[in-house]
């Protein structure tokens, strides 16, 4: 405990991801996408369509970026690929009802998040930093009840490092004076900790195969905790 605190020593301002830190998310995608295969097996088998999809999302995530209404389109344009512009107008109706559904999920809070917030508020001042489609993230945030915690609100189109440092310019922050809480060593760990911030990692169950990296991160200024109520006694409170 005693090497953490040194470490967390000077933190002004924590940020906090959203999807899969704050609440739920990827669950429901990987749901979606396994009525999606389902709704496609008389074109491919389960894992196949499955892989088609995840093709189809990366190669037009410059495009769409991040968020359901991408999803939508990955999903249709893959219908399309797939069975060869045969599929019927019902099943791309299908795919945009799954969409719909998606964007209408109620908001499940993770475990400990808002006793995190309620003991950190006041003493450091806190960010949500999250990607992702705006109208969509914003409708999330609200529903969640969070929103009132949060001295500022950065939803980004992508999480790299000139993303963190436009936001380090705006919060008038040093990176050594920040420190960024998430389940993605991609988005939200490597490249805070690559610009001299702090970074905490907390796994969730499941992450998008676009998320993970395939390497140990060996950073004084990285650390890794199973459970969000695990920086409380890390922390100059």
């Amino acid at each position: 405990m005693e090497n953490h605190q040194k470490s967390f020593t000077g933190i002004k301002v924590i940020a906090f991801d959203a999807d899969d830190t704050l609440w739920v998310n990827e669950p429901y995608f990987q749901e979606t996408e396994q009525k999606f295969c389902a709704l496609m097996e008389d074109y491919l088998p389960h894992h196949t369509v499955s892989q088609e999809l995840f093709k189809t999302e990366m190669q037009n995530l410059s495009l769409y970026g991040y968020g359901v209404k991408g999803f939508m389109l990955c999903m249709i344009e893959t219908i399309l690929r797939v069975s060869e512009n045969t599929a019927s107008l019902q099943t791309i109706h299908k795919v945009i009802e799954y969409g719909q559904e998606l964007l209408n999920k109620p908001i499940e809070l993770l475990d400990g998040v808002e006793e995190v917030l309620k003991s950190l508020k006041g003493k450091y001042k806190l960010v949500v930093a999250t990607k992702g489609d705006l109208l969509d993230q914003e409708r999330k945030l609200n529903k969640s009840g969070l929103a009132h915690y949060f001295h500022h609100i950065e939803i980004m189109s992508d999480k790299q490092e000139k993303d963190y440092k436009k936001l380090l310019k705006h919060l008038d922050c040093q990176p050594e004076e920040f420190l960024m809480i998430g389940n993605s060593l991609k988005s939200d760990i490597m490249p805070v900790i690559a610009l001299g911030g702090h970074g905490v990692h907390i796994p969730y169950h499941t992450t998008w195969a676009h998320e993970k990296i395939d390497h140990q991160v060996e950073d004084l200024r990285f650390h890794q905790f199973e459970t969000i109520m695990e920086i409380l006694p890390k922390m100059m409170i």
